[in-house]
C-alpha cells in the first residue's frame, strides 16, 4: 500500500501506480474528493465538482463509487469480502476467537494509512449523512459476524441469542478501542486499545457462552447501566445507546 497525498494534507489509500505508472483512476478520484471536502466541505462539494477535479466524466465516478458517500469509505467493501473469506475459512477456531480477529482487520484497515483514517474520522464527526452511514457499515459488519456465530452455535438452546450479543459486542468494543487511537491523532499502535477492548469482551465470556459474571449481583461499587430500547430496535441501535452512555461519542 502507498498514500496518495496532496499539497494541503488530504491522503487516499491508494494501491499504488498501476503498470504504466499512473495512479489508478480510482485513487485519483478518492485524492480530488478529499481535496475538495477539505477545501469546501462535504456537503458543498459536487460530484461534478469531484470529476472536475479529478478529470473524468461523471460515468467514470459512478463506475467506481455509487455515490458520494461511498467515497469516504472507498475500503469497506473489500474489507467485508475479506471477513466473509476470513471467517469461512475459521472453521475450528473458538467462535468468539474468530470474530475478534475478524473485526482486527477493519482496524488493520484503518491502520494502513493513518492520515487518511483520521480525516475520515473527524469529517464523519461532522457531517450527520455521513454519521448515519457509517453507522449502517458498521451494521453490515455487525451482520457478518452475527451469521457467521450463528452457524457455529447452531443447536444451542441460546445459540442465535448468544450470536447477537457477541457480534454486538465485539463490535462495539473493537470501535471503542479504534475511535480511541482515531481521537488520538492516528499516534500510536492502533492494535493496542483495540486489543484491549477485545480482550475484555472476551474475558467476559466463559467457555460455554454464558456471561462470566453471571449469577452475581453488583456490589455498591459497581456502575450499573440500566436503558430501554423498543422490543424491535436493530442491536447496532442498543449498542450505538450504550456507546453513547458511556459517553463514547
Amino acid at each position: 500500500m502507498t498514500d496518495v497525498r496532496d499539497e494541503g494534507g488530504a491522503t487516499a489509500a491508494a494501491s499504488g501506480p498501476g503498470p504504466s505508472g499512473k495512479t489508478p483512476m480510482r485513487e485519483v478520484i478518492i485524492e480530488a474528493a478529499f481535496q475538495l471536502f477539505m477545501e469546501h466541505g462535504f456537503e458543498r462539494t459536487t460530484v461534478d465538482d469531484i470529476v472536475a477535479r479529478a478529470g473524468v466524466g461523471r460515468r467514470s465516478f459512478f463506475r467506481y463509487f455509487p455515490s458520494k458517500e461511498d467515497v469516504v469509505f472507498p475500503e469497506h467493501e473489500r474489507c467485508l469480502t475479506e471477513m466473509s473469506a476470513f471467517l469461512a475459512a475459521s472453521t475450528d477456531d473458538e467462535p468468539l476467537d474468530a470474530v475478534c480477529d475478524a473485526a482486527r482487520l477493519v482496524m488493520r484497515m484503518y491502520a494502513a494509512n493513518p492520515e487518511f483514517s483520521v480525516q475520515r474520522y473527524r469529517l464523519t464527526r461532522e457531517v450527520p449523512s455521513l454519521r448515519g452511514y457509517e453507522l449502517s457499515v458498521v451494521h453490515r459488519y455487525e451482520r457478518t459476524l452475527a451469521h457467521y456465530l450463528r452457524q457455529r452455535y447452531a443447536g444451542d438452546r441460546n445459540g442465535a441469542l448468544r450470536a447477537e450479543v457477541q457480534a454486538a459486542a465485539v463490535v462495539a468494543a473493537h470501535n471503542n478501542g479504534l475511535r480511541a487511537w482515531l481521537r488520538g491523532g492516528g499516534h500510536g499502535n492502533a492494535a493496542k486499545p483495540v486489543d484491549q477492548a477485545l480482550a475484555f469482551v472476551r474475558q467476559t465470556w466463559d467457555d460455554t457462552g454464558e456471561s462470566a459474571d453471571s449469577g452475581t449481583a453488583p456490589t455498591p461499587d459497581d456502575d450499573v447501566i440500566v436503558m430501554v430500547a423498543p422490543r424491535g430496535a436493530p442491536m447496532w441501535r442498543v449498542v450505538q445507546k450504550i456507546e453513547k452512555t458511556l459517553g463514547d461519542e
